[in-house]
């Protein structure tokens, strides 16, 4: 069973031994709407009702009875065995991101010994997963919404138009083929609203901006890049700007830690190195 199940498991059993999803709440370190969340996640992956709604708290179902009969004693030694054992950190974020910039910047801590698993991927689906108890830490570049996830601006990302040397002599961003990393074009068109540059429609979408990256770098065209992707390119001569705001746009990344993840230590660790380092990005 993966760490999101048992996540769910160990909030399952807290409400069934407190009464409430507000009683639990505290016991595991979640605000009371995550816990509910949970619960329901756990309920629609059993296909069963685990808990009947009451005026004040929840009564357990038959089938709660016999979840619990099933996992409290080996739940109970897992609690007892983390006391002791250092814990794994859960870190999600785009990949182009993690590479570049959070896996160097933790490379010391993995030499000490921390043990990290690496989730690649988009904002949304990355929320979702953290709400069911999937992902310790996630950086972002979309601040949650509603209670239980908490966001810290972690960074600002610059975003760059380039092209290849060979497209200097074009004026008009319409005579060069746009690469972008999705039909709706949300970096480009935040370029676009910020400097008022703007071009057509894409001639080439691939969803990796290191296959953007790569296609640019090789002349098929322009697009926009993140800073941290590109500024070697750049200073090799291999890419240049074709156009250079004084103020370019801006991309603000969010650090967000799941509601209780405090209780590893390898969570603060991982938090305070990237908040560190992001400093410097």
């Amino acid at each position: 069973m993966h760490q999101a199940d048992l996540n769910l498991l160990r909030t399952f059993l807290a409400v069934y031994r407190t009464g409430s999803f507000t009683a639990a709440a505290p016991h595991l370190g979640l605000s009371q709407p995550t816990v509910t969340t949970q619960i329901r996640t756990l309920e629609k992956q059993i296909e069963r009702d685990l808990f009947r709604r009451l005026p004040r708290g929840v009564e357990p179902t038959p089938h709660a009875h016999e979840l619990a009969a099933r996992i409290a004693v080996p739940l109970d030694a897992l609690a007892a065995l983390d006391q002791t054992t250092p814990k794994v950190v859960h870190l999600a974020g785009p990949s182009e991101l993690l590479c570049v910039r959070v896996l160097p910047a933790l490379a010391p801590l993995i030499a000490e010994g921390l043990e990290l698993r690496i989730t690649q991927g988009l904002p949304d689906q990355l929320l979702d997963d953290m709400r069911t108890g999937r992902h310790d830490l996630i950086i972002t570049t979309r601040r949650p919404t509603g209670r239980g996830l908490e966001s810290t601006p972690l960074a600002d990302e610059e975003y760059l138009l380039v092209a290849a040397p060979a497209w200097a002599e074009h004026g008009d961003l319409h005579d060069i083929p746009l690469i972008a990393y999705a039909e709706d074009l949300p970096i480009v068109r935040r370029y676009w609203r910020t400097t008022g540059h703007k071009g057509g429609q894409a001639a080439v979408t691939v969803p990796n901006l290191y296959a953007v990256l790569s296609a640019v770098t090789a002349g098929a065209g322009y697009s926009v890049l993140p800073r941290s992707l590109c500024q070697d390119h750049l200073a090799e001569g291999r890419l240049i700007l074709l156009h250079d705001p004084e103020e370019p746009p801006l991309n603000t990344l969010f650090l967000i830690q799941r509601p209780g993840a405090d209780t590893n230590p390898g969570v603060t660790q991982v938090r305070e190195t990237l908040r560190q380092a992001a400093k410097r990005w």
